[in-house]
């Protein structure tokens, strides 16, 4: 009989057990960052702090993941047709410089009202800020070509250098007695910078010649995409934002629910070793028509999400309202009912997550648009009803992404009704360059 482990490892997507290593480390990381930010800093300062690391997790996912995302699909394809990616990662270089040059311009022209409405005036920040934008956009370009040639180790790696040097970062501003809200921003900045040159030379050996991609193909979704991740990171991040704008100063309750989320989250961490490497095996089964491995890949990921939304949801309950105080030196503000909205909201975001990446790769990037607009529809009726502030931010986080999933399973059925069916002698017979029946992007 097999080891309970071994069949979740066997369930798991290729190269998971590669990027997980990375994942922990840069998933601690972020607790001991902001654990440690938490006892060196004011209440302000960390309410600060704790803005600008939602706007970064926010906006700079939403803007910068989708990249990601796209050239693992497309690089992914090529690789199972025996085309070279090179092509794709200079176009995408381009395209990502384009992305991020707008993102500065329009950073810095509002300045002024973003460090007034946001940071109490402190300009620095908005500074700090733009360079964590342009370290998240050196990190995603690169993993996305990585993840797609299916370098797992490279790409473990580059999350672990990242994780590593955030931990050394703050531990070393801690024990020189730093205070400063700058410097822990400044975090955010150096240390995927440094992670991306370190794994640049991997990259670049990997990359071979192959047929230039068109801009059609690398532009024709991400539009939509950056959209539905912008929209997936207002649900997963809004409870602190909305906090700041429905009880502006209140920094105590802004704190303890970034706190709170981080906690609530763990298995989110963990949930994000399982995305590449699901997203680089969807779409190798698209590229080649094999229904059943695509079916059966989303059935067994469930599982695992079901279970890892389990093991850390229970443990936040009935333990967070203690662990933020010690972990974080957050003030008790926070109940066990939120800690049971957050966990809730987190295993639904999963699922969504789970389902956009089926979507995405059957070239339904409208449909999953559809989705996180009315996800996000949700958690804004949910946010402005009357009721204690805590309440309505983290029961809006939890039916905000209840609503994603049921449009997203809705939406898959529509798209490809065999998603729960199938089998391998059926799928051997498909014809390789069918793309399981599916139109393209906005049909």
């Amino acid at each position: 009989m097999k080891n309970p482990l071994t069949k979740v490892a066997a369930a798991l997507p290729p190269g998971t057990l590669a990027v997980a290593g990375g994942t922990v480390v840069l998933g601690a990381a972020s607790y001991i960052h902001l654990g440690v930010a938490g006892h060196s800093l004011s209440v302000d300062d960390m309410a600060n702090v704790s803005l600008l690391w939602t706007i970064v997790m926010s906006i700079g996912i939403g803007v910068f993941f989708p990249i990601e995302q796209e050239l693992t699909r497309i690089v992914a394809a090529r690789a199972a047709l025996g085309h070279g990616a090179g092509p794709v990662l200079r176009r995408a270089a381009l395209l990502t410089g384009a992305i991020l040059g707008v993102t500065l311009l329009a950073l810095f022209a509002a300045a002024g009202p973003i460090a007034d409405g946001l940071f109490h005036g402190d300009r620095s920040l908005v500074a700090a800020l733009g360079g964590a934008f342009a370290g998240m956009a050196a990190c995603y370009l690169t993993r996305g070509v990585l993840a797609g040639l299916g370098r797992f180790v490279a790409y473990g790696t580059q999350l672990g250098i990242d994780g590593g040097l955030r931990i050394a970062l703050a531990a070393a501003c801690a024990l020189l007695g730093v205070h400063s809200a700058l410097a822990f921003s400044l975090i955010l900045s150096v240390a995927p910078l440094v992670a991306v040159l370190a794994t640049l030379p991997t990259l670049l050996r990997a990359v071979k010649p192959g047929p230039v991609i068109p801009w059609r193909e690398l532009c024709g979704g991400l539009g939509l995409l950056i959209c539905s991740t912008l929209l997936s990171q207002v649900v997963v991040n809004a409870a602190v934002l909305s906090t700041k704008l429905l009880a502006p100063s209140d920094s105590a309750l802004i704190a303890a629910l970034l706190n709170a989320l981080v906690l609530a989250r763990v298995p989110l961490f963990v949930f994000g070793s399982l995305q590449a490497s699901l997203l680089n095996g969807l779409s190798a089964a698209v590229a080649v028509g094999d229904k059943a491995a695509f079916s059966g890949m989303l059935r067994r990921i469930a599982a695992v999400v079901g279970l890892l939304g389990v093991l850390g949801g229970v443990p936040a309950v009935v333990l967070g309202p203690w662990l933020i105080q010690v972990l974080f030196g957050a003030q008790p503000v926070l109940g066990c009912l939120d800690f049971f909205w957050m966990s809730a909201g987190t295993v639904a975001y999963m699922f969504a997550m789970v389902l956009g990446q089926a979507l995405m790769v059957l070239k339904r990037h409208n449909l999953q648009l559809l989705c996180w607009a009315v996800g996000t529809l949700v958690l804004i009726g949910v946010t402005f009803a009357p009721g204690e502030v805590a309440t309505r931010v983290t029961l809006a986080y939890a039916l905000g992404s209840v609503a994603t999933v049921v449009g997203m399973l809705a939406a898959l059925k529509r798209s490809f009704p065999g998603a729960t069916a199938g089998s391998s002698a059926q799928s051997a017979q498909a014809p390789a360059p069918s793309p399981l029946g599916v139109g393209g992007a906005g049909t």
